[in-house]
């Protein structure tokens, strides 16, 4: 049995306890247990909610809504990959082996930023959103992850996942537990996420290279080794798409051929900027009080580093981009001027202006579920240049659908917003 708390340090002098907390993963395997006995669906949507959501910590519960984990998604995710969870378990329960020799790096972490606040480390077992996320006084470890290796069995994954999976859990992310940690910790004490590119990345790069001071080493992640050794490409890709709300080019993005490079460029600013520094110490603070909620402050953090050295113009940079988003062409069987479509169409197809990349992106439109229209996954035409989508349509009746920025074209940029709306006529009365 696992403890539910297990010590791993002392709150840096105010007479209190940090601790890893592992009751969760205790609780998940259990329910994964009662699930494997039953083929009823409902009944496992019972277990897993009874007897590992509701009985979650509060690790538990700012993990689900951080990533949006809930029981649908939990239960789908072990009737999906029962090998993979299988392969994982054992590797889970050695979660309590993460707190192991933390406690010299966080007083290393206290020496550097004497203003370091406590937290609790929860590990979690969610649904393969996250190794690891940081949440007010709490480092969320995502256990299901974080203890992957290359015995994980993957092999029901969808192949491109398959590639990303390989790629971490080649990594021995369960080696590398304390530097994790310490990463996620740094979150504990910063504010906000960034509201674009930049933002988001300073914010995973300061953690990035504060963990670096703690522990001596960078972090051994594969984004840190391609970051380095194409980082002038990449300073100029970065360039001209920081100011952009859009972030999936360079984060969470595990089916790329070199994901998360987000995380190398935020700390190749943060690098320079403490190189830069006269006062070391108060670089550290800078960095982890940054306000990212703020994007003078993140702009001016950027400027201060002098990771570029030129002028920046935001203005310019941004309506480039604008310039380079791929746009809706066009919409078959769609007429310009005409917005009815008969109701024995059985598909749909959205032209683009330019070659697109992978991924697709639809959502509900002003009337919701009731409008929707498309049926199933749209399929890619060869050039790339169209998408196809099925429909099942009624007559007389209106149906309303966005195609979203979900729809990259091949050079990352992501489609402007572009709202469908049409109607069938009445059936003719006989």
């Amino acid at each position: 049995m696992f403890l539910s708390g297990t010590a791993v340090c002392s709150a840096f002098g105010q007479g209190r306890e940090q601790k890893v907390i592992t009751a969760d993963i205790d609780n998940f395997w259990i329910a994964y247990d009662s699930i494997r006995s039953t083929t009823d669906s409902l009944q496992q949507l019972h277990y897993i909610q009874t007897l590992y959501i509701d009985k979650g910590t509060p690790g538990l519960k700012a993990f689900m809504e951080a990533k949006g984990y809930n029981a649908e998604q939990g239960l789908r995710s072990i009737r999906n990959y029962p090998r993979f969870w299988d392969s994982i378990r054992p590797n889970t329960q050695q979660a309590r082996a993460g707190a192991k020799g933390m406690e010299p790096y966080l007083k290393k972490l206290k020496k550097l930023y004497p203003a370091l606040k406590p937290a609790k480390i929860y590990f979690v077992i969610g649904a393969l959103q996250s190794s690891g996320t940081g949440l007010d006084a709490m480092v969320l470890v995502g256990a299901e992850m974080a203890t992957g290796d290359p015995e994980t069995d993957i092999s029901e994954f969808p192949q491109n996942w398959q590639v990303g999976l390989g790629r971490y859990f080649n990594s021995q992310p369960f080696q590398n537990i304390i530097p994790l940690n310490i990463h996620e910790y740094v979150h504990t004490q910063q504010k906000g996420y960034g509201n674009n590119l930049l933002g988001r990345s300073i914010m995973e790069g300061t953690a990035d290279f504060i963990t670096e001071l703690v522990t001596g080493k960078k972090m051994p992640l594969p984004y840190m080794v391609y970051g380095a050794q194409h980082e002038e490409e990449l300073k100029e890709k970065f360039k001209k798409q920081m100011f952009a709300p859009y972030i999936n080019n360079w984060f969470y993005n595990l089916s790329s051929a070199h994901p998360d490079l987000g995380y190398y460029m935020g700390y190749a600013i943060c690098k320079t900027y403490y190189s830069n520094a006269k006062n070391k110490k108060q670089a550290i603070r800078e960095m982890i009080e940054l306000d990212f909620t703020s994007d003078k402050a993140v702009e001016a953090f950027l400027q201060q580093s002098h990771y570029f050295p030129d002028a920046i113009d935001k203005v310019q940079l941004l309506q480039a981009y604008e310039g380079m988003r791929p746009v809706v062409s066009s919409i078959k069987p769609l007429v310009a001027g005409d917005s009815t479509v008969d109701a024995s169409t059985k598909e749909i197809c959205i032209s683009f202006s330019t070659e697109m990349g992978p991924t697709t992106g639809v959502k509900y439109g002003a009337g919701g579920k009731e409008q929707w229209p498309l049926v199933g996954k749209g399929e890619f035409s060869a050039d790339r240049k169209s998408c196809t989508f099925k429909v099942d349509l009624s007559p007389g009746k209106e149906y309303d659908f966005i195609v979203s920025e979900g729809f990259m074209s091949a050079e990352g940029y992501p489609l402007k917003p572009f709202r469908v709306r049409f109607k069938t006529p009445v059936e003719n009365q006989k």
